[in-house]
């Protein structure tokens, strides 16, 4: 795995020569360098996505079928999953709370994360980099895993109008359900690039996204009937298949609102906004950084 430049490096020399005219905080006194993830930068485009949610038509659940999404940027994205050895930084920093795992590699994927965890290590490692950080839409996680992505597949309803739908989905439902868990915390890396060089998406660690739980009632011409229920304490963990998560549960076997076969694991990858690295935001958050010292 290789990294980029050291947090410190990242800072431009004007923006340290401010701060620490307001500071009085000289430079070398800086916390010692951090590395920053290596990214993929996925290009723009655009592609069919089968929406998160529930969707229910006349007390039925239904298949709402896949809807066009348009990404008119590139998504910056963690190629790696975040690291054991990434968070005890934020855990020595006690921004982050330990993690509930038994792995000891620092080059493994932290896993024992729930989505509070989560956050709370994208707010530290944005203030720490001066960049915005976060995670990934469950739109943008999609398309980024491109072959690799699976989404629903439990908890659709069949389509009457087309029984191959049905047959499908039972002999995917199927072969989930045979799935033989997967406790090995694996290296980062173990389970290779996808298409897009984005590494490890759909082995056994889910990955936390920012996506709520929503219910949708809508009318047989696929109107919604009033607005979408909307439980932000479920939030939407992406792999092998997708789950439904309490925003708290860091063991997917431990309970939780999952669907079909539980998480191997939970932890994360963070995607970056482009327009943080803009100068001003920069050297805003690195002022913040240093006062905070």
């Amino acid at each position: 795995m290789s990294f980029s430049h050291s947090w410190i490096e990242a800072v431009p020399a004007a923006s340290v020569s401010i701060v620490t005219a307001f500071t009085g905080i000289a430079w070398w006194n800086v916390p010692p360098a951090m590395v920053t993830a290596e990214t993929v930068l996925v290009p723009a485009g655009a592609f069919d996505f089968e929406p998160t949610g529930e969707f229910v038509e006349g007390g039925i659940e239904i298949d709402p079928g896949d809807r066009p999404v348009v990404f008119r940027h590139p998504i910056e994205i963690m190629k790696f999953q975040v690291t054991l050895s990434d968070y005890q930084r934020c855990v020595s920093a006690r921004k982050c709370d330990a993690p509930d795992t038994r792995s000891a590699d620092g080059e493994a994927p932290v896993v024992g994360i729930n989505f509070l965890d989560a956050e709370a290590y994208a707010d530290w490692y944005s203030s720490l980099t001066g960049e915005e950080w976060r995670l990934p839409a469950p739109e943008e996680w999609a398309y980024v895993a491109a072959e690799r992505f699976a989404g629903e597949v439990f908890t659709r309803a069949q389509d009457p109008s087309n029984p191959a739908i049905a047959w499908i989905r039972r002999y995917e439902e199927q072969i989930l359900l045979d799935r033989e868990p997967d406790p090995v915390i694996h290296p980062a890396g173990h389970f290779g690039p996808n298409s897009n060089g984005v590494a490890d998406l759909g082995g056994n660690v889910w990955e936390w996204t920012s996506g709520c739980y929503t219910r949708i009632e809508q009318d047989s011409d696929g109107n919604s009937l009033g607005a979408p229920y909307q439980n932000c304490g479920i939030r939407i963990a992406e792999g092998v298949h997708r789950s439904y998560m309490s925003n708290f549960i860091r063991n997917g076997k431990s309970g939780g609102c999952a669907v079909g076969t539980p998480p191997d694991h939970l932890g994360f990858r963070l995607v970056k906004d482009a327009e943080s690295s803009s100068g001003l935001a920069r050297l805003g958050r690195t002022f913040a950084k240093l006062m905070s010292l």
